[in-house]
């Protein structure tokens, strides 16, 4: 069994508090992944984590020293995994190349996005990791999208849910022979939902839009997708989501912006440090500033809020979030 961390939240309390609940992994381990099976020989000593998600999910069940690399993320660690993830190089906070990913001599290959692993991923193919016999694995979230033609990130039919990460913790936790700390992480995680959910039970219908980033003020701004994620947080705080479209990520123009009309606006942080919109400062100077956009309701009654770009994707940390969100909502005038 690999050591654990010495993280601080409460979910890792309950993850080694519970390590001596469930079976040990028998191996060889198959593990049904996006319509094919995946065999696992023995638990990976040497695994890249392709997506924020993927690697925080793996620090969180304290398998840093599993790890030797990681790669894109939107955001910085999690607070409470900095130390663990400081024992992790981290290749790029962009999209990898293969011949980085491969330089590190991984023995498998996780990834959150089909554009990290998928048929048109800007950085490898499921087939590519197969054929040198390196097990890779697909988050389920990325395998439950339909992908259009001109879309990279896919299109869902119904609304994301927390089901599709607990598989993926599961799976994982498996893999890698902690199933104990998987579940103890699930049942953290399934309480803090449903305590969000009881929260705004009974709150008057409203509607969010969620703004990752945009390229310049003049160019369309990249939305969460009312399927996606962000849907999904707006359904758990007792809305929906102000853009319809079935797309995760769909872009659209400030006059189309203006006409959906959210209640709250949601303008994120990313940390990537790509575009000067991706800070929620510079989101919000614009918002305010513009002579038509600081017209709309939302924002001329200061109904703003600030929330991790990173909890747009399906990952944990949508649910972190959504709890962010929840605070902020607190302090709004909603009549």
């Amino acid at each position: 069994m690999p050591r654990t961390s010495h993280l601080l939240s409460a979910s890792t309390a309950l993850i080694l508090a519970g390590s001596a609940l469930q079976a040990d992994t028998s191996y060889p381990l198959e593990i049904e992944n996006c319509g094919q099976v995946v065999t696992f020989d023995q638990a990976p000593e040497r695994a890249v984590a392709l997506g924020q998600n993927s690697a925080e999910i793996m620090l969180l069940l304290g398998l840093q020293d599993r790890m030797a690399a990681t790669a894109f993320w939107p955001n910085a660690v999690l607070p409470e995994l900095e130390a663990a993830n400081d024992e992790v190089e981290v290749l790029t906070v962009e999209f990898p190349t293969l011949e980085s990913v491969l330089s590190k001599q991984p023995d498998f290959v996780a990834a959150m996005l089909t554009t990290l692993l998928g048929p048109d991923s800007k950085v490898a193919k499921q087939s590519d990791f197969e054929d040198l016999g390196i097990p890779s694995y697909l988050s389920p979230s990325a395998c439950a999208t339909t992908m259009d033609a001109g879309d990279s990130y896919g299109s869902r039919d119904a609304l994301w849910s927390m089901d599709l990460l607990y598989k993926e913790i599961e799976d994982l936790s498996l893999i890698f022979d902690v199933a104990d700390r998987g579940q103890a992480l699930i049942e953290d995680f399934k309480a803090r939902e449903a305590a969000l959910r009881a929260r705004f039970a009974d709150t008057e219908d409203k509607t969010f839009l969620f703004w990752f980033s945009s390229p310049s003020p003049s160019d369309d701004a990249y939305l969460g997708g009312g399927n996606g994620p962000s849907g999904y947080i707006a359904h758990l705080l007792g809305g929906s989501n102000a853009i319809k479209t079935e797309a995760d990520w769909p872009s659209l123009g400030w006059e189309g912006i203006m006409a959906a009309n959210p209640t709250v606006f949601v303008a994120t942080q990313v940390d990537r440090n790509r575009w000067d919109l991706d800070t929620a400062e510079n989101k919000i100077e614009f918002l305010t500033s513009d002579p038509t956009v600081s017209q709309m309701e939302a924002v001329r009654n200061g109904r703003i809020v600030v929330m991790s770009g990173a909890a747009m994707n399906p990952s944990i940390r949508t649910l972190y979030g959504a709890e962010q969100i929840a605070e902020q909502l607190e302090t709004l005038d909603l009549q």
